[in-house]
């Protein structure tokens, strides 16, 4: 089974690249991230012809996931549990069944900038930075949710997170970014350690590997990249790895997202 996770940056920019890189590449099941759309205005029937079902759980102009999968979903369910106050479309999951179950988990984790410290620098209280760190708690609470269950699942999507100094071009450059800030980064070892398996980096090691590269200042030609879209396999879906790749080439197509699918193929 093949599964991918794709930040498009916008359905309406990508309604025709996106169908273009599903017919070539032919995944199973598909996280889509920054869908920026409502339910309601979803384009499902570029996707429903091709044999997908879909889900959504959409957000006026931001946001949004949703999960495109050849297989039936089952157990929908929307939103990060423990914060009924958080209106950000940010969390999908389901359940798809091949050979076995597997509970698969879409996200789009936020950005956290601009980075606000107090004195005693901790983040402001009700900044951008603090939703970040906090919506990572919430994540961790799930993650060990989804371990406890023993079913086969992933965790995967936009994390916004640079793991390492080697998963960005230019390291230092992003020392204060909330994508890359010792802050962030504990958060998601936090996680990680939980048992989790990093699924590109299971099969792939060294710099120069990334998923994203700004629209500014050339950075798609000078190859300054980030790498912040992960697979996070539970123990008992880690067993199932054949591969992870990321499909780089598709950044430098006509009307790229500034994001480039990242997937997993699993002996299901």
């Amino acid at each position: 089974m093949k599964i991918a996770t794709y930040n498009i940056n916008g359905i309406k920019a990508r309604a025709q690249a996106l169908p273009a890189w599903l017919d070539e590449a032919q995944p199973d099941v598909v996280l889509l991230q920054e869908i920026k759309s409502v339910d309601e205005a979803f384009p499902r029937e570029l996707f429903e012809e091709r044999g997908y079902n879909v889900e959504t759980h959409g957000q006026k102009s931001f946001n949004g996931v949703a999960i495109l999968s050849k297989l039936p979903l089952e157990d929908v369910s929307r939103g990060l549990p423990r914060d009924d106050s958080d209106e950000q479309a940010r969390w999908i999951e389901a359940t798809v069944v091949g050979k076995q179950a597997l509970r698969i988990c879409g996200l789009y984790l936020p950005n956290g900038n601009p980075v606000e410290l107090q004195d005693d620098g901790t983040p402001v209280p009700g900044g951008k930075y603090d939703y970040k760190l906090r919506w990572m708690d919430r994540l961790h609470a799930r993650a060990q949710e989804l371990l406890a269950d023993e079913t086969p699942a992933l965790m995967a999507g936009d994390y916004n997170i640079i793991p390492q100094a080697e998963d960005a071009k230019r390291p230092q450059a992003w020392l204060e970014d909330a994508l890359h800030r010792p802050e962030s980064r504990a958060a998601y070892r936090r996680i990680v350690n939980l048992g989790f398996t990093e699924a590109f980096r299971a099969r792939t090691q060294g710099p120069g590997h990334y998923s994203f590269w700004d629209y500014q200042a050339g950075a798609w030609n000078r190859n300054d990249g980030i790498r912040i879209d992960h697979l996070l396999l539970t123990p008992t879906a880690a067993d199932l790895l054949q591969d992870c790749q990321i499909d780089a080439e598709v950044r430098g197509r006509e009307k790229p997202s500034d994001h480039v699918p990242v997937w997993v193929e699993l002996d299901l």
